[in-house]
């Protein structure tokens, strides 16, 4: 149950802050961190509106169940509303939960994501490439814009490896629960006799860190150039415009071959080498805070074995939430997405309470 006065307040927040931003008089500063503010609100607006407005209309339904005058067809009727309206009033609990969870500071960030064949040789490359078409659909879906970083293509026309950036409102705090293992379970083309192989591909999600979220020293940093040309090179270059830049401190290698000029392909791997050396530092805070690592379910462990995919059996399970949803084409075509991350959202939430009380 959340409380009421708690939901009020976010209307009430929405309503000075559409006053005030219609008002024209803040100042430039403050115009962008209200907007973004303004336009988070207005996501769950509807909902506790609807949420606050629900015990009037609970009620009318029960006065027309009570009026011994009304006939049948009407309190049946009022009896189908009033089931509909509970069952609503828990789907506006499940999101207002999720809204009023307390956020990671990276929440709001844009998300650099990595996706990497394992166990399996050649299937796993074609998972891998299955993934990325799904997290594009997803992408798509939702009207985030999805820029490829770099790929590097396998024999069996999957992918070896895929890293991409992902822009839009509140990404990392969407796609962070997409860290981890994820295994495979069909029949590969190639397999006469009918057999189940398994296979692994992992993903790690990275905030999108800007220059002002980490300070890297340009002494820490040694820069190669080489020709492009080796595994994951679109083609082979004349001149020297790949690109290794090597984190000394911290030992974080990327490199970065897909663009002609060196000048890009330098932006592009300090880019994927700030995240990497951020979500690092992240880890190990994260582990010294024990407490708060357990109440947290994206934790960006790229070795725990989150979610397995059955082609034979069509079902998809997250092993984090013991959810199993048999569902398979609609999860990979990202219609049904949503449904798997908002109940990894709702056990988050429940483990920070559990971990405050």
């Amino acid at each position: 149950m959340i409380p009421l006065q708690k939901v009020k307040e976010i209307v009430t927040k929405y309503e000075n802050l559409e006053k005030e931003l219609a008002s024209g008089s803040i100042d430039p500063k403050s115009f962008a961190k209200k907007s973004k503010e303004y336009s988070n609100l207005g996501n769950i607006i509807n909902v506790a509106k609807a949420y606050i407005n629900f015990d009037n209309e609970k009620e009318g339904l029960e006065q027309i169940l009570k009026d011994k005058q009304n006939d049948n067809e009407i309190i049946e009727m009022a009896k189908k509303d009033l089931n509909e309206m509970n069952l609503k009033k828990s789907n506006y609990e499940n999101e207002l939960k999720i809204f009023l969870l307390p956020k990671d500071k990276d929440d709001d960030k844009n998300a650099i994501v990595e996706i990497r064949a394992g166990t399996g040789g050649l299937e796993a490359s074609l998972f891998c490439a299955d993934l990325f078409k799904m997290y594009e659909k997803v992408c798509s879906k939702k009207k985030w814009e999805l820029e490829l970083i770099n790929i590097s293509k396998s024999d069996a026309g999957g992918f070896k490896e895929v890293i991409f950036s992902v822009h839009g409102n509140d990404i990392y705090s969407y796609l962070k629960y997409e860290s981890g293992v994820h295994r495979v379970q069909r029949i590969p083309e190639t397999e006469t006799q009918g057999r189940v192989h398994t296979s692994a591909a992992t993903v790690a999600v990275l905030p999108e860190v800007e220059e002002v979220d980490i300070k890297i020293k340009e002494t820490d940093l040694r820069i190669d150039v080489f020709r492009a040309g080796g595994p994951g090179g679109q083609s082979v270059n004349t001149t020297d415009s790949a690109v290794r830049i090597t984190h000394i401190p911290s030992g974080v290698v990327v490199s970065q071959q897909d663009e002609k000029s060196q000048h890009k392909n330098k932006a592009k791997a300090l880019k994927i080498l700030r995240s990497r050396v951020y979500e690092a530092e992240k880890r190990k805070k994260d582990q010294e805070r024990s407490l708060s690592r357990r109440s947290q379910i994206g934790t960006g462990d790229r070795s725990e074995r989150i979610r397995t995919y059955n082609y034979p059996q069509g079902r998809i399970t997250d092993h984090r939430i013991n959810m199993t949803l048999h569902k398979l084409n609609e999860f990979l075509n990202g219609e049904i997405h949503e449904e798997i991350n908002q109940a990894l959202r709702l056990k988050e939430q429940n483990l920070k309470l559990e971990s405050l009380t």
